[in-house]
């Protein structure tokens, strides 16, 4: 029963529209398809859907959840969540009657400052250049304030899949910081810990993969194997922004989770989400 939640197309940073998704997951034989364009932030931020744009984002979706009932096709967003800056992810999901809510974090607010510090994109450049200039080469400020943000919007808002939660190591590639420094394991611990009281589902995302980003899945081995010992459930996410990149790794990632003794993913049915075996 495969599935992708987390999709993006042209209405926000994705490549295609929507009728390639739909036909390639058709074509794979997908059960579920899920389209989370990046919610509004501000017109400062481009990669993002403009909330004038929702209606016919959602329209469309409609559109194709009639013309291809062989695939069950969901409405979401993808929300960012950036400290007094963002609407509340409940605001998208009560409004415009979504199916689910993914929240991430993509920019970092920088403390007692009005500045962002992007960790996403394609360029390593911009990391480094924000790490320089808003926290003077300190990463582990730099990197606290990222899991800072997340604890923050894990505690705060409603939403029911954390996206690539360890995205703040994409541009790292252990140049600045180590995954198994004793600081950044207290951080990740907490995240876990959160995760697990607030009942979120955490996807396993290749996309930093397949772009030649990061060298393995977020979440790293050490999260999913804390993440198996609980029982979190989980759902596989190629975060595809063009309609051939919705299977990649998913059968690795499949393998990954069974290693780690996580049989189950979680599947989004009749309004509410179950699990199933892998």
């Amino acid at each position: 029963m495969k599935s992708n939640y987390h999709t993006h197309t042209h209405f926000c940073d994705g490549k295609e529209n929507m009728r390639f998704f739909v036909e390639k997951a058709v074509e794979l034989q997908f059960a579920h398809l899920g389209f989370s364009s990046h919610a509004p932030i501000s017109e400062k931020y481009d990669f993002t859907l403009t909330e004038d744009k929702i209606p016919e984002y959602l329209k469309e979706i409609e559109y194709y959840q009639n013309k291809y009932p062989q695939i069950k096709i969901f409405k979401s967003l993808e929300c960012d969540y950036i400290p007094n800056i963002t609407k509340d992810f409940s605001y998208y999901k009560e409004k415009y009657k979504l199916d689910y809510i993914i929240g991430g974090v993509h920019l970092v607010k920088v403390p007692d400052s009005e500045d962002i510090w992007f960790i996403d994109g394609p360029k390593r450049e911009t990391y480094d250049a924000g790490l320089s200039q808003f926290f003077n080469h300190d990463i582990k400020k730099a990197v606290t304030c990222f899991w800072e943000q997340t604890f923050e919007m894990i505690e705060t808002q409603k939403f029911d899949i954390i996206a690539h939660l360890d995205k703040i190591k994409m541009h790292n590639q252990d140049r600045f910081f180590k995954e198994d420094d004793d600081w950044y394991v207290k951080l990740v611990d907490h995240a876990i810990e959160l995760i697990i009281h607030k009942h979120l589902i955490v996807e396993i995302n290749s996309r930093g993969i397949y772009r030649l980003r990061c060298k393995d899945f977020y979440p790293s081995d050490y999260i999913l194997e804390k993440l198996a010992q609980a029982k979190t459930p989980m759902i596989i996410s190629s975060d595809a922004h063009r309609a051939d990149e919705l299977p990649l790794y998913y059968e690795e990632a499949k393998s990954k989770l069974q290693n780690f003794g996580i049989k189950e993913l979680a599947v989004f049915e009749e309004g509410k989400w179950r699990t199933i075996m892998i």
